[in-house]
């Protein structure tokens, strides 16, 4: 699926945007049953295991920054990423043995939905390895006024930066003022309906508020290497689970190949998501809590 040029630059810069990762038919499916979604949760009051709300959400206005899993709610979700051209991306950069982390569908609600500060995604979960990647796919266009992706190439190979917050817990953010952090070399990924943009577990990424009249769609499959083995402290719900659970849900949880009872070692940076924040359950309430400082008073120049 993949160039060896495209493998390469995903290598030199820890992300790539590829066109056309469904088909039509998988886009239009995908796209009708997230609005329906996000109508189903105008009667939801709180944040549940579901829909995470954004400000100003009622049953009028319904305002979700997140829904949750999207391939535990609908199997049309868990289908696409194992049979489209996702699942041969995936092949091409993580091997023949891939498992699915998490997934969430972040659905940022247009005329300020929230944004997310950077971070990056290696600090709430490493693991014994760091063939890790998060894709994400665009179900809406997606342009500079409606909150896109934005990375810091080559932040893959460098340092694993701090994400406390200034009470001393995790926040899920580095500060902006760290010497290692460099938004003056960050990229904007934006793209049409249908692409996917790629992007390494160390890689320093973040997104603007949507300041647009239009939701910003985009559903994000958290990826991994089977022998990639989570490390203790880390906050998916993987972490929550017992040794029975884990066992099924890695079953469950195979894109394709085989699960491996024999983790890959690596000499990686890490440091681990503790003490956690003040409230957790997502990277906007983790954010919020933990006293993250925003670093979006400066864009960053749009990716050629």
């Amino acid at each position: 699926m993949l160039s060896q040029e495209q493998i390469q630059s995903y290598d030199d810069n820890g992300y790539i945007l590829v066109e056309n990762a469904i088909t039509p038919e998988q886009l239009s499916m995908l796209r009708t049953r997230t609005l329906e979604l996000i109508d189903e949760s105008r009667p939801v009051t709180e944040s549940n295991d579901v829909f995470d709300l954004d400000e100003g959400h009622g049953p009028n206005n319904p305002r979700l920054t997140r829904i949750k899993l999207p391939h535990k709610v609908d199997p049309m979700f868990w289908d696409v990423i194992r049979s489209s051209a996702m699942t041969e991306v995936l092949r091409d950069l993580l091997g023949d043995n891939v498992t699915l982390q998490t997934s969430k569908l972040n659905t940022k609600a247009p005329g300020g939905g929230m944004a997310v500060e950077w971070h990056q995604d290696w600090a709430f979960y490493p693991a014994t390895n760091d063939s890790m990647l998060a894709i994400g796919l665009m179900l809406e266009d997606v342009d500079l006024e409606n909150g896109p992706l934005q990375v810091i190439p080559g932040s893959h190979k460098g340092p694993v930066l701090s994400h406390m917050g200034p009470g001393g817990r995790f926040c899920g953010a580095v500060d902006p003022s760290d010497p290692d952090f460099d938004l003056d070399k960050a990229v904007t990924l934006t793209g049409k309906a249908g692409s996917m943009t790629v992007h390494h577990v160390r890689m320093l990424h973040g997104s603007a508020p949507n300041t647009s009249d239009r939701a910003r769609l985009i559903c994000f499959y958290e990826c991994a290497a089977a022998d990639a083995w989570p490390l203790a402290g880390g906050s998916s719900y993987i972490h929550k689970l017992t040794q029975e659970e884990l066992w099924q849900d890695m079953q469950e949880r195979m894109i394709f190949g085989e699960p491996t009872l024999t983790p890959r070692l690596e000499a990686n940076p890490v440091r681990l998501c503790l003490p956690p924040a003040p409230t957790g359950g997502s990277i906007f309430k983790t954010q919020k809590t933990g006293g993250a400082r925003s670093a979006f008073a400066k864009q960053p120049v749009a990716a050629e």
